[in-house]
């Protein structure tokens, strides 16, 4: 049995920069973390030649051509896995449509999982890069390259993404003080309002194309990104909170469905209570509420919106890994 546990995280800024449609054409980048909140999966040889996948439902198939979860079958199809495998999964956050990068997350745990489960190490470069092969390439996701980077590396990182497709995974160094203090200050909180984000990608991918405006729009959150790297490096977070703030309100108005109505009344509440700056995480319209106000604050944030809930993380150094492997015992007569 192969068990592997990959992260899920947060981005602050530079979102909607990891599509092709913007850094084909220009380097695009985000700051973003991996949390403690992790999906886990166990791999393990099965004792007839079927393939059992267990996840919000249970399949068993002859073969792994015949599964309907797209994910696991593109895996095991890369890998040349076609039978006598059991797959299942566990995760600490509800599975899809939060905003965390659950999906890629998945993927990139699972193909470490079966990696190991052939007896071959696969480092964070290429579980990041055959992630995003398999979600873009193969089934044909309209997602950018972050969230698959983020979860396969771990750590507090500044990632590149360039024109010809490379992606550069570089660690945000600053003091273990500052990176204390930012995580003091972020409150996460769940909506309860899950979401698709392939609509709202599609449409933004499609704006990045047609409207030269939402590519200038872009291009100031890319600039975002840098400036909030420079003041972490500085060991400054004074401007943090105005980032994250100016970063929602260019999100917003890339494509339609990232806020609504609810969501802009929370986080006016929020504002109203003391938080600094925040943005709903992920592609938007639901999922979770992140935002960046003084300790102090929190409670009486949390108060003025009580229908959320609270949801403590802390950062993440380790990206995907395999901890548990546990050899197949073989009887003797």
């Amino acid at each position: 049995m192969i068990i592997s546990r990959t992260p899920l995280r947060v981005s602050f800024a530079g979102g909607g920069t990891d599509l092709p449609e913007f850094y084909e054409s220009g380097p695009g980048a985000v700051v973003s973390t991996a949390i403690n909140k992790y999906i886990y999966i166990t791999t393990n040889h099965k004792f007839d030649s079927y393939v059992r996948a267990s996840y919000s439902v249970t399949e068993i198939v002859e073969t792994a051509s015949q599964l309907s979860h797209e994910i696991i079958r593109a895996c095991l199809e890369k890998l040349k896995i076609h039978g006598g495998i059991e797959i299942t999964s566990i995760s600490d956050i509800p599975s899809s449509g939060t905003g965390l990068g659950s999906s890629s997350s998945y993927t990139v745990g699972l193909l470490n999982a079966l990696y190991a489960y052939q007896g071959f190490h696969a480092g964070p470069e290429r579980l990041g890069r055959e992630a995003c092969e398999i979600e873009i390439d193969i089934l044909g996701k309209p997602i950018g390259k972050q969230d698959q980077y983020a979860a396969a590396f771990g750590g507090f990182q500044y990632i590149q993404f360039n024109p010809d497709g490379t992606v550069f995974v570089d660690p945000i160094i600053c003091s273990l003080q500052t990176k204390r203090q930012l995580q003091s200050r972020l409150l996460m909180l769940y909506t309860g309002m899950n979401r698709s984000a392939d609509s709202i990608l599609l449409e933004q991918s499609k704006n990045t194309v047609s409207d030269q405006s939402k590519r200038d729009t872009l291009s100031m959150m890319k600039a975002q990104a840098d400036s909030m790297k420079q003041a972490l490096e500085s060991n400054s977070l004074d401007k943090f909170g105005e980032i994250l703030h100016a970063g929602w309100e260019f999100k917003k108005s890339l494509a339609g469905g990232i806020s609504n109505p609810l969501i802009d009344e929370w986080y006016s509440r929020a504002l109203k209570a003391g938080a600094i700056g925040g943005k709903i995480l992920g592609a938007g319209g639901g999922g979770f509420l992140l935002l960046y106000a003084d300790p102090s604050d929190h409670e009486s944030i949390c108060k003025a919106l009580p229908e959320l809930k609270p949801t403590p993380m802390e950062f993440e150094p380790q990206g995907s890994k395999i901890i548990f492997v546990e050899e197949p015992t073989t009887s003797i007569s």
